[in-house]
């Protein structure tokens, strides 16, 4: 099946100006859809639009609304949203630049990988915007305007392409102190502290994604697959870890211990120095425009 671009435009920095094209980077294959069936015909459930005292309507009579008070909503037509929606920008202008460590992980959203298109000059023009940034360790901050909304949008080398990341504008993300309010304020013991960290740094290993499997996902497939194959389903008794960790730990110093014992076969590795203190950037995501 042929690749198709999720958008064609171009990456400019200053008077660099490259064509280029987007691909999602994510992929729902991996994910199992499961459907409401109605059990006793075997037939798939479907949803009907109604409204309450009138029943189901027609397509047609549809329309958005936002809700002012309850039960009372300002009605927004179709072609008045329609005069609202931007128009496609093609074009990403990089106009600001940060380390990658400045931006907070809460407001990254969807990643997509950017290729140049077909052309040398594209592909040259490309080159050095990934190399400079691989070579700055900078992250580009830009805009892009597409299916009638805007994003913020952060670029970054990755491999041999670039990977773009639509981020969250600042008040799409909630303030983590009215969350985190509640949790006592508490001095952690220094001996508890040492063997967290020790347990911490023996467990210490580059991340691989792929080492990392769904368990639910595995057990979904086997389920439909023996559903499928014999339409009985067998129960399976035998020993899982479905039990580990639901009992409540009552001694944490003794827990912590127990698993720095288990972990002494795994050479510690040494601590990363630590970076020289450098002056913050007040420079925020949701700030580029």
């Amino acid at each position: 099946m042929a690749r198709r671009a999720y958008w064609k435009g171009h990456l400019r920095l200053s008077l660099v100006n490259i064509s280029v094209e987007l691909y999602t980077a994510t992929s729902s294959a991996g994910r199992i859809g499961l459907h409401q069936i109605h059990k006793p015909s075997g037939k798939r459930i479907h949803y009907e639009k109604v409204v309450d005292g009138i029943g189901p309507v027609d397509h047609d009579e549809i329309v958005k609304g936002f809700e002012t008070s309850k039960d009372e909503y300002v009605i927004l037509e179709p072609e008045e949203l329609d005069e609202i929606k931007l128009e496609s920008k093609r074009t990403i202008d990089l106009v600001q630049f940060v380390e990658a460590c400045e931006i907070d992980p809460r407001y990254f959203e969807k990643p997509y990988y950017v290729i140049p298109t077909d052309d040398d000059v594209a592909a040259e023009g490309f080159t050095v915007i990934r190399e400079a940034l691989r070579k700055t360790k900078m992250v580009g901050l830009g805009q892009m305007a597409v299916r009638g909304r805007d994003y913020v949008v952060a670029i970054k080398p990755c491999g041999d392409g670039l990977l773009l990341e639509t981020l969250r504008f600042a008040d799409e993300v909630k303030e983590s102190d009215t969350i985190f309010h509640d949790i006592p304020d508490i001095k952690p013991d220094k001996e508890m502290m040492d063997l967290a960290s020790e347990l911490i740094e023996r467990k210490m290993a580059p991340f691989k994604a792929d080492a990392f499997r769904s368990q639910y996902a595995k057990a979904l497939k086997a389920l439909i697959k023996e559903k499928k194959d014999a339409g009985a389903v067998s129960e399976d008794t035998s020993a899982d870890d479905r039990g580990a960790g639901g009992g409540k730990v009552i001694d944490l110093m003794e827990a912590l211990k127990k698993s720095v014992a288990s972990a002494k076969g795994t050479k510690a590795k040494k601590r990363p120095a630590k970076p020289k203190p450098k002056s913050k950037s007040k420079s925020k995501s949701s700030e580029a425009a």
